[in-house]
Protein backbone atom coordinates (compact mmCIF):
# COMPACT_ATOMS: atom_id res chain seq x y z
CA UNK A 1 0.00 0.00 0.00
CA UNK A 2 1.15 3.47 -0.72
CA UNK A 3 -0.18 5.05 2.11
CA UNK A 4 0.15 2.92 5.29
CA UNK A 5 -3.01 5.14 7.00
CA UNK A 6 -6.21 4.66 5.65
CA UNK A 7 -7.21 8.22 4.27
CA UNK A 8 -10.87 7.71 6.50
CA UNK A 9 -8.37 7.62 9.53
CA UNK A 10 -6.78 10.82 8.79
CA UNK A 11 -8.27 12.73 6.07
CA UNK A 12 -6.90 15.60 4.49
CA UNK A 13 -10.22 17.77 4.51
CA UNK A 14 -13.76 17.99 5.02
CA UNK A 15 -16.77 16.25 3.10
CA UNK A 16 -18.90 17.83 0.88
CA UNK A 17 -21.87 17.40 2.91
CA UNK A 18 -20.05 18.70 6.21
CA UNK A 19 -18.91 21.89 4.02
CA UNK A 20 -22.61 22.03 2.56
CA UNK A 21 -23.79 22.34 6.60
CA UNK A 22 -20.94 24.52 7.92
CA UNK A 23 -21.69 27.51 5.34
CA UNK A 24 -25.64 27.25 5.12
CA UNK A 25 -24.89 27.36 9.13
CA UNK A 26 -23.16 30.71 8.86
CA UNK A 27 -25.53 31.96 6.13
CA UNK A 28 -28.46 31.55 8.76
CA UNK A 29 -26.44 33.21 12.09
CA UNK A 30 -25.75 35.75 9.95
CA UNK A 31 -29.32 36.76 8.79
CA UNK A 32 -31.13 35.44 12.03
CA UNK A 33 -28.64 37.74 14.70
CA UNK A 34 -29.02 41.08 12.76
CA UNK A 35 -32.71 40.45 11.88
CA UNK A 36 -33.54 40.13 16.07
CA UNK A 37 -30.66 43.29 16.49
CA UNK A 38 -32.81 45.24 13.96
CA UNK A 39 -36.27 44.08 14.83
CA UNK A 40 -35.71 45.05 18.59
CA UNK A 41 -34.21 48.07 17.97
CA UNK A 42 -37.20 49.44 15.43
CA UNK A 43 -39.96 51.81 16.82
CA UNK A 44 -43.63 50.61 16.58
CA UNK A 45 -45.13 54.28 17.07
CA UNK A 46 -44.39 57.35 15.04
CA UNK A 47 -42.86 60.74 16.78
CA UNK A 48 -46.05 61.08 18.26
CA UNK A 49 -45.93 58.13 19.89
CA UNK A 50 -49.13 56.71 18.56
CA UNK A 51 -48.48 53.21 16.94
CA UNK A 52 -47.72 53.31 12.99
CA UNK A 53 -49.63 50.64 11.52
CA UNK A 54 -46.30 50.18 8.39
CA UNK A 55 -44.01 50.39 11.64
CA UNK A 56 -45.85 47.68 13.77
CA UNK A 57 -45.94 44.79 10.12
CA UNK A 58 -42.17 45.59 9.69
CA UNK A 59 -41.55 44.85 13.08
CA UNK A 60 -43.68 41.32 13.06
CA UNK A 61 -42.42 40.72 9.64
CA UNK A 62 -38.56 40.94 11.01
CA UNK A 63 -39.23 38.68 14.05
CA UNK A 64 -41.05 36.47 12.08
CA UNK A 65 -38.36 36.01 9.67
CA UNK A 66 -35.82 35.27 12.96
CA UNK A 67 -37.73 32.83 14.31
CA UNK A 68 -38.64 30.85 11.08
CA UNK A 69 -34.86 31.02 10.36
CA UNK A 70 -34.37 30.38 14.20
CA UNK A 71 -35.87 27.27 13.24
CA UNK A 72 -34.39 26.44 10.14
CA UNK A 73 -31.01 26.80 12.21
CA UNK A 74 -31.85 24.47 15.01
CA UNK A 75 -32.44 21.83 12.27
CA UNK A 76 -29.36 22.47 10.10
CA UNK A 77 -27.46 22.51 13.70
CA UNK A 78 -28.94 19.03 14.83
CA UNK A 79 -28.05 17.21 11.23
CA UNK A 80 -24.55 19.26 11.07
CA UNK A 81 -23.59 17.29 14.77
CA UNK A 82 -25.01 14.31 13.52
CA UNK A 83 -22.92 14.39 10.51
CA UNK A 84 -19.89 15.54 12.42
CA UNK A 85 -20.31 12.87 14.87
CA UNK A 86 -20.41 10.52 12.52
CA UNK A 87 -17.29 11.06 10.36
CA UNK A 88 -13.68 11.29 11.06
CA UNK A 89 -12.95 15.30 11.17
CA UNK A 90 -9.11 16.00 9.61
CA UNK A 91 -6.30 16.05 12.68
CA UNK A 92 -5.27 19.43 13.60
CA UNK A 93 -2.07 20.32 11.43
CA UNK A 94 -0.81 21.39 14.84
CA UNK A 95 -1.24 18.75 16.91
CA UNK A 96 1.89 19.44 18.80
CA UNK A 97 0.23 22.46 20.49
CA UNK A 98 -1.67 21.22 22.97
CA UNK A 99 -3.51 24.13 24.75
CA UNK A 100 -4.58 25.69 21.25
CA UNK A 101 -5.92 22.42 20.22
CA UNK A 102 -8.01 22.31 23.50
CA UNK A 103 -8.89 25.87 22.59
CA UNK A 104 -10.37 25.25 19.46
CA UNK A 105 -11.71 21.88 20.37
CA UNK A 106 -13.22 24.16 23.26
CA UNK A 107 -15.01 26.25 20.76
CA UNK A 108 -16.09 23.84 19.12
CA UNK A 109 -18.23 22.71 21.44
CA UNK A 110 -19.21 25.54 22.53
CA UNK A 111 -20.84 26.40 19.38
CA UNK A 112 -22.12 23.28 18.88
CA UNK A 113 -24.02 23.66 21.91
CA UNK A 114 -25.38 26.94 21.56
CA UNK A 115 -26.40 25.93 18.06
CA UNK A 116 -28.53 24.32 19.49
CA UNK A 117 -29.53 25.56 23.14
CA UNK A 118 -29.89 29.52 21.39
CA UNK A 119 -32.90 28.33 18.75
CA UNK A 120 -34.71 25.81 20.91
CA UNK A 121 -34.93 28.52 24.20
CA UNK A 122 -36.03 31.16 21.28
CA UNK A 123 -38.67 28.45 19.95
CA UNK A 124 -39.77 27.35 23.40
CA UNK A 125 -40.23 31.00 24.84
CA UNK A 126 -42.23 31.42 21.85
CA UNK A 127 -44.53 28.80 22.26
CA UNK A 128 -45.13 29.47 25.98
CA UNK A 129 -45.97 33.29 25.09
CA UNK A 130 -49.22 34.59 23.99
CA UNK A 131 -49.05 37.57 21.37
CA UNK A 132 -46.26 36.92 18.79
CA UNK A 133 -44.92 37.35 15.52
CA UNK A 134 -45.63 33.73 13.83
CA UNK A 135 -43.31 31.17 12.61
CA UNK A 136 -43.89 30.81 9.04
CA UNK A 137 -44.46 27.29 8.55
CA UNK A 138 -47.31 24.64 8.60
CA UNK A 139 -46.63 23.07 11.92
CA UNK A 140 -48.73 24.94 14.30
CA UNK A 141 -47.15 27.77 16.76
CA UNK A 142 -46.95 25.37 19.68
CA UNK A 143 -44.41 22.78 21.29
CA UNK A 144 -45.66 19.27 22.86
CA UNK A 145 -45.26 19.81 26.74
CA UNK A 146 -44.62 23.34 26.61
CA UNK A 147 -47.77 25.68 28.32
CA UNK A 148 -49.08 28.96 27.74
CA UNK A 149 -47.52 30.44 30.51
CA UNK A 150 -46.10 33.84 31.20
CA UNK A 151 -43.27 32.25 33.72
CA UNK A 152 -41.97 29.53 31.08
CA UNK A 153 -41.60 32.24 28.88
CA UNK A 154 -39.90 34.92 30.55
CA UNK A 155 -37.21 32.02 31.75
CA UNK A 156 -36.37 30.69 28.23
CA UNK A 157 -36.59 34.53 26.76
CA UNK A 158 -33.65 35.13 29.53
CA UNK A 159 -31.92 31.87 28.71
CA UNK A 160 -32.08 32.54 25.01
CA UNK A 161 -30.67 36.00 25.42
CA UNK A 162 -27.84 34.65 27.98
CA UNK A 163 -26.43 31.58 25.40
CA UNK A 164 -26.89 34.01 22.33
CA UNK A 165 -24.02 36.43 23.63
CA UNK A 166 -22.00 32.81 24.13
CA UNK A 167 -23.02 32.24 20.52
CA UNK A 168 -21.60 35.42 19.37
CA UNK A 169 -18.45 35.44 21.52
CA UNK A 170 -17.90 31.72 20.40
CA UNK A 171 -17.87 32.78 16.44
CA UNK A 172 -15.69 35.37 17.21
CA UNK A 173 -13.19 33.28 18.64
CA UNK A 174 -14.05 30.73 16.04
CA UNK A 175 -13.46 33.11 13.32
CA UNK A 176 -10.36 34.82 15.45
CA UNK A 177 -8.94 31.32 15.14
CA UNK A 178 -9.00 30.95 11.34
CA UNK A 179 -7.69 34.51 10.66
CA UNK A 180 -4.69 33.46 12.65
CA UNK A 181 -4.50 30.13 10.51
CA UNK A 182 -4.40 32.48 7.51
CA UNK A 183 -2.50 35.54 8.19
CA UNK A 184 0.11 34.06 11.08
CA UNK A 185 0.10 30.45 10.60
CA UNK A 186 -0.27 30.46 6.45
CA UNK A 187 -1.61 26.95 6.84
CA UNK A 188 -4.38 25.15 5.24
CA UNK A 189 -6.88 24.60 8.30
CA UNK A 190 -9.52 27.18 6.78
CA UNK A 191 -9.32 25.65 3.26
CA UNK A 192 -10.50 22.16 4.34
CA UNK A 193 -13.34 23.90 5.03
CA UNK A 194 -13.66 25.97 1.67
CA UNK A 195 -15.66 24.71 -1.13
CA UNK A 196 -13.09 25.15 -3.49
CA UNK A 197 -9.28 24.92 -3.84
CA UNK A 198 -6.74 21.58 -3.19
CA UNK A 199 -5.59 20.79 0.27
CA UNK A 200 -2.84 18.09 0.29
CA UNK A 201 -1.26 18.85 4.08
CA UNK A 202 -2.09 15.79 6.37
CA UNK A 203 -2.59 16.64 10.22
CA UNK A 204 0.04 15.70 12.80
CA UNK A 205 -1.36 13.76 16.00
CA UNK A 206 -4.68 13.77 17.11
CA UNK A 207 -7.40 15.93 18.69
CA UNK A 208 -6.12 15.86 22.41
CA UNK A 209 -8.11 15.11 25.21
CA UNK A 210 -12.00 14.15 24.72
CA UNK A 211 -13.42 14.94 27.53
CA UNK A 212 -11.03 18.44 28.43
CA UNK A 213 -12.96 20.44 25.97
CA UNK A 214 -16.34 19.22 26.48
CA UNK A 215 -15.69 19.74 30.32
CA UNK A 216 -14.10 23.49 29.96
CA UNK A 217 -17.15 24.30 27.69
CA UNK A 218 -19.84 23.21 30.54
CA UNK A 219 -17.44 25.63 32.95
CA UNK A 220 -18.28 28.44 30.45
CA UNK A 221 -21.99 27.91 29.95
CA UNK A 222 -22.39 27.59 33.65
CA UNK A 223 -20.28 31.26 34.06
CA UNK A 224 -22.74 32.55 31.64
CA UNK A 225 -25.58 31.27 33.73
CA UNK A 226 -24.34 32.42 37.05
CA UNK A 227 -23.29 35.98 35.34
CA UNK A 228 -26.42 36.25 34.07
CA UNK A 229 -28.06 35.32 37.46
CA UNK A 230 -25.80 37.98 39.02
CA UNK A 231 -27.39 40.54 36.86
CA UNK A 232 -30.38 39.35 37.80
CA UNK A 233 -31.25 37.95 34.28
CA UNK A 234 -33.30 35.30 35.76
CA UNK A 235 -34.85 37.15 38.58
CA UNK A 236 -38.82 36.27 38.26
CA UNK A 237 -40.23 39.36 36.51
CA UNK A 238 -43.43 40.98 37.45
CA UNK A 239 -46.45 39.27 35.60
CA UNK A 240 -48.81 40.86 33.69
CA UNK A 241 -50.90 40.78 36.00
CA UNK A 242 -49.13 42.39 38.49
CA UNK A 243 -48.37 45.15 36.14
CA UNK A 244 -51.50 46.24 35.02
CA UNK A 245 -53.06 45.93 38.85
CA UNK A 246 -50.16 48.07 40.40
CA UNK A 247 -51.63 50.44 37.09
CA UNK A 248 -55.06 51.06 38.44
CA UNK A 249 -55.31 53.21 41.34
CA UNK A 250 -57.66 51.04 43.33
CA UNK A 251 -59.46 48.09 42.60
CA UNK A 252 -63.14 48.52 41.92
CA UNK A 253 -65.66 48.55 45.06
CA UNK A 254 -67.52 45.44 45.90
CA UNK A 255 -71.37 45.99 44.62
CA UNK A 256 -74.16 44.74 46.38
CA UNK A 257 -76.59 43.19 44.16
CA UNK A 258 -79.74 41.12 43.94
CA UNK A 259 -77.36 38.20 42.39
CA UNK A 260 -74.03 38.53 43.91
CA UNK A 261 -71.02 37.14 41.29
CA UNK A 262 -69.16 34.63 43.46
CA UNK A 263 -66.81 33.19 40.54
CA UNK A 264 -66.81 34.60 37.11
CA UNK A 265 -64.01 35.09 33.64
CA UNK A 266 -64.28 38.07 31.14
CA UNK A 267 -61.91 37.49 28.34
CA UNK A 268 -61.54 38.73 24.96
CA UNK A 269 -60.23 37.05 22.08
CA UNK A 270 -58.42 38.96 19.00
CA UNK A 271 -56.28 37.77 15.96
CA UNK A 272 -52.90 39.54 15.84
CA UNK A 273 -50.50 38.35 12.53
CA UNK A 274 -53.18 35.82 11.82
CA UNK A 275 -52.74 33.93 15.37
CA UNK A 276 -55.99 33.77 17.64
CA UNK A 277 -54.68 35.62 21.08
CA UNK A 278 -57.04 35.53 24.16
CA UNK A 279 -56.80 37.40 27.08
CA UNK A 280 -59.09 38.28 30.96
CA UNK A 281 -59.65 41.35 32.75
CA UNK A 282 -59.25 40.58 35.80
CA UNK A 283 -61.11 43.04 37.67
CA UNK A 284 -64.53 43.89 36.75
CA UNK A 285 -68.08 43.84 38.99
CA UNK A 286 -71.74 43.54 37.93
CA UNK A 287 -75.06 44.75 39.78
CA UNK A 288 -78.11 41.90 38.47
CA UNK A 289 -81.37 42.25 38.68
CA UNK A 290 -83.49 39.03 37.47
CA UNK A 291 -86.60 37.80 38.39
CA UNK A 292 -86.66 33.93 36.68
CA UNK A 293 -90.24 34.00 34.69
CA UNK A 294 -90.57 30.48 32.45
CA UNK A 295 -93.85 31.97 30.86
CA UNK A 296 -92.63 34.95 30.19
CA UNK A 297 -93.39 36.37 26.27
CA UNK A 298 -90.35 36.86 23.79
CA UNK A 299 -88.64 40.36 24.55
CA UNK A 300 -90.49 40.37 28.09
CA UNK A 301 -87.86 42.27 30.37
CA UNK A 302 -86.59 39.93 33.19
CA UNK A 303 -83.97 42.41 35.24
CA UNK A 304 -81.55 44.70 34.12
CA UNK A 305 -77.90 44.45 34.32
CA UNK A 306 -74.81 46.81 34.33
CA UNK A 307 -70.88 45.48 34.19
CA UNK A 308 -68.28 47.70 35.35
CA UNK A 309 -65.07 47.00 33.64
CA UNK A 310 -61.69 48.18 35.12
CA UNK A 311 -59.40 48.17 31.61
CA UNK A 312 -55.95 48.50 33.13
CA UNK A 313 -56.75 44.93 34.68
CA UNK A 314 -56.83 43.31 31.18
CA UNK A 315 -53.94 40.84 30.53
CA UNK A 316 -53.31 39.90 26.65
CA UNK A 317 -50.11 37.79 26.96
CA UNK A 318 -47.01 39.77 25.24
CA UNK A 319 -48.82 42.71 24.16
CA UNK A 320 -50.43 43.76 27.28
CA UNK A 321 -48.24 46.80 27.90
CA UNK A 322 -49.58 47.87 24.15
CA UNK A 323 -53.58 46.81 24.94
CA UNK A 324 -53.36 49.47 28.00
CA UNK A 325 -52.15 52.26 25.07
CA UNK A 326 -53.70 55.51 24.30
CA UNK A 327 -54.82 54.16 20.56
CA UNK A 328 -56.38 50.82 21.79
CA UNK A 329 -57.87 50.88 25.40
CA UNK A 330 -56.30 54.30 26.93
CA UNK A 331 -56.28 52.73 30.31
CA UNK A 332 -54.57 56.25 31.89
CA UNK A 333 -57.65 58.30 30.40
CA UNK A 334 -60.22 55.56 30.94
CA UNK A 335 -59.78 53.23 33.60
CA UNK A 336 -63.39 51.69 33.17
CA UNK A 337 -66.02 50.85 30.57
CA UNK A 338 -69.39 50.50 31.54
CA UNK A 339 -72.12 47.89 29.96
CA UNK A 340 -75.63 48.83 31.13
CA UNK A 341 -78.30 46.38 29.73
CA UNK A 342 -81.72 45.41 30.18
CA UNK A 343 -82.39 41.55 30.33
CA UNK A 344 -84.52 40.14 28.52
CA UNK A 345 -86.81 36.35 27.42
CA UNK A 346 -85.36 35.26 24.28
CA UNK A 347 -86.45 32.35 22.31
CA UNK A 348 -85.76 28.93 23.15
CA UNK A 349 -85.45 29.49 26.71
CA UNK A 350 -82.59 31.32 26.04
CA UNK A 351 -81.78 35.37 27.33
CA UNK A 352 -80.54 38.64 25.58
CA UNK A 353 -78.76 41.71 27.61
CA UNK A 354 -80.13 44.64 25.31
CA UNK A 355 -78.21 47.29 25.90
CA UNK A 356 -75.21 49.85 25.47
CA UNK A 357 -71.29 48.94 25.86
CA UNK A 358 -69.05 52.55 26.54
CA UNK A 359 -65.42 52.00 26.21
CA UNK A 360 -63.67 55.20 26.09
CA UNK A 361 -66.50 57.50 25.76
CA UNK A 362 -67.74 55.25 22.59
CA UNK A 363 -70.95 54.37 23.48
CA UNK A 364 -72.61 51.42 20.87
CA UNK A 365 -75.59 49.49 21.63
CA UNK A 366 -75.16 45.80 21.58
CA UNK A 367 -77.42 42.58 22.19
CA UNK A 368 -75.61 39.86 24.70
CA UNK A 369 -77.18 36.33 23.79
CA UNK A 370 -76.22 34.15 26.78
CA UNK A 371 -77.93 31.05 28.61
CA UNK A 372 -78.86 30.46 32.18
CA UNK A 373 -79.10 27.45 34.31
CA UNK A 374 -81.14 28.37 37.52
CA UNK A 375 -80.47 25.61 40.43
CA UNK A 376 -81.81 26.93 43.51
CA UNK A 377 -80.40 30.35 44.47
CA UNK A 378 -77.60 29.80 42.33
CA UNK A 379 -77.36 30.79 38.22
CA UNK A 380 -75.03 29.41 35.79
CA UNK A 381 -74.38 32.23 33.05
CA UNK A 382 -72.93 31.89 29.66
CA UNK A 383 -72.77 34.18 26.75
CA UNK A 384 -70.82 34.99 23.92
CA UNK A 385 -70.58 38.34 21.18
CA UNK A 386 -68.64 39.37 18.35
CA UNK A 387 -67.46 43.19 18.25
CA UNK A 388 -66.23 45.26 16.26
CA UNK A 389 -62.91 47.18 17.81
CA UNK A 390 -63.65 49.97 15.09
CA UNK A 391 -66.66 50.70 16.69
CA UNK A 392 -64.87 51.61 19.88
CA UNK A 393 -61.83 53.49 18.25
CA UNK A 394 -59.57 51.15 19.44
CA UNK A 395 -56.72 50.21 17.22
CA UNK A 396 -57.52 53.13 14.67
CA UNK A 397 -53.42 53.20 13.60
CA UNK A 398 -53.99 49.66 12.61
CA UNK A 399 -56.68 50.00 9.69
CA UNK A 400 -55.64 46.90 8.32
CA UNK A 401 -56.59 43.23 9.63
CA UNK A 402 -53.40 41.56 8.50
CA UNK A 403 -51.71 43.31 11.76
CA UNK A 404 -54.87 43.21 13.90
CA UNK A 405 -58.17 41.78 13.04
CA UNK A 406 -61.44 44.32 13.68
CA UNK A 407 -63.33 41.28 15.08
CA UNK A 408 -63.15 40.69 19.26
CA UNK A 409 -64.61 38.57 20.53
CA UNK A 410 -65.98 38.63 24.15
CA UNK A 411 -66.95 35.34 26.06
CA UNK A 412 -68.43 35.71 29.90
CA UNK A 413 -68.74 33.10 32.03
CA UNK A 414 -70.11 33.76 35.75
CA UNK A 415 -71.32 31.95 38.89
CA UNK A 416 -74.19 34.14 40.88
CA UNK A 417 -76.00 33.78 44.20
CA UNK A 418 -79.51 35.03 45.01
CA UNK A 419 -78.73 37.65 47.80
CA UNK A 420 -80.79 36.73 50.72
CA UNK A 421 -80.82 40.63 51.48
CA UNK A 422 -82.01 41.73 48.19
CA UNK A 423 -80.50 45.06 46.78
Amino acid sequence: MKDAIPRQINVVTYDGVAKTLHWVTVLLIFTAIPLAVIANDSPTTNAQGVPDAAAIARVGLLFSLHKTIGVSLFFTAMVRIFWAFSRTKPAPLHGDRKIETLAAETVHWLLYGSLVIVPLSGWIYHAAASGFAPIWWPFGQSLPFVPKDQGVAEFFKALHGVFTKVLIVSILLHVAGAVKHVVIDKDDTLRRMLPFGKVTTRGTGGHGSAIMPVVTALVVWSAALGVGMAFGVFAPKATAVDSVQMAQTAPLAKVESDWQVTDGTLSLSIVQFGTALTGQFADWSADITFEPDKDAAEGAKLGAVRVVIATPSLTLGSVTEQASGADFFDTETHPTAVFEADIVAANNDGFIAQGTLDIKGNSVAIALPFTLDITGDTAQMRGQITLDRRDFAIGNALPEEGTLGFSVVIDVALSARKSTTGN
